[in-house]
């Protein structure tokens, strides 16, 4: 059947989120004197150890931070504040996602992206990447009221592209929210590789980079 729709997963999947978090670290440290108590490369690798690949959200990694480095005149809710003003700064996609995204959108297929996360922090992140113009829809979760693996949001992204699910594809990089829910609504699901997790994920198919999506596509 005629593939009319991708939809995409944002952290892992089109934002190299490894790469844009220690970008922002590093600034963060060099811009804030008090930490700088604090060897830097030892300062960045604890607080990507605590972010534990964004699932641990900001203010407990700041509050822990704070406590074991004993880091004085300086709130966790200031450093939050900071970190979802300035993180979009430090965004950086994966290589070809916009020759990617340009390949689907001339050959007519439906984009969609479902992020889970806070609306306006994603969404933020989401414009840094600079390729807003290719969606059709964005759907993140906080504005939703509905998160990843709940098969409704997936529903929702299908109906408000008006496609049925046997005609899209999922892709993203988390085995269970993103591939094995999108499989169970009927979808194809595309596992973008990500080494964090085991390799033994039940997917359609599994890319490496996001050029290999379109011999997939089409």
């Amino acid at each position: 059947m005629e593939i009319k729709a991708v939809l995409f997963d944002l952290d892992g999947t089109l934002l190299d989120r490894d790469t844009s978090l220690g970008l922002f670290v590093n600034d963060q440290y060099d811009r804030i004197p008090q930490f700088h108590l604090v060897e830097k490369d030892f300062f960045v690798k604890r607080f990507i150890e605590l972010d534990h690949h964004g699932y641990v959200w900001k203010d407990k990694v700041y509050q822990q931070l704070l406590s074991e480095f004993h880091i004085q005149n300086m709130s966790w809710e200031e450093l939050l504040k900071d970190y979802l003003s300035s993180f979009q700064k430090h965004c950086v996609g994966f290589p070809n996602l916009i020759s990617m995204l340009s390949r689907l959108k001339s050959h007519g297929v439906k984009i969609a992206l479902i992020s889970n996360g806070y609306g306006q922090f994603q969404y933020d992140n989401f414009k840094a990447l600079g390729i807003s113009e290719y969606f059709d829809e964005v759907l993140i979760s906080e504005w939703e009221g509905l998160r990843k693996p709940d098969p409704a949001i997936f529903q929702r992204a299908l109906n408000n592209l008006g496609v049925q699910a046997e005609e899209a594809v999922f892709v993203g990089d988390h085995p269970d929210a993103d591939i094995r829910a999108s499989r169970a609504v009927g979808m194809k699901a595309v596992w973008k590789h990500n080494s964090s997790y085991s390799s033994d994920v039940l997917a359609d198919a599994i890319i490496y980079d996001l050029e290999e999506l379109i011999p997939i596509i089409f």
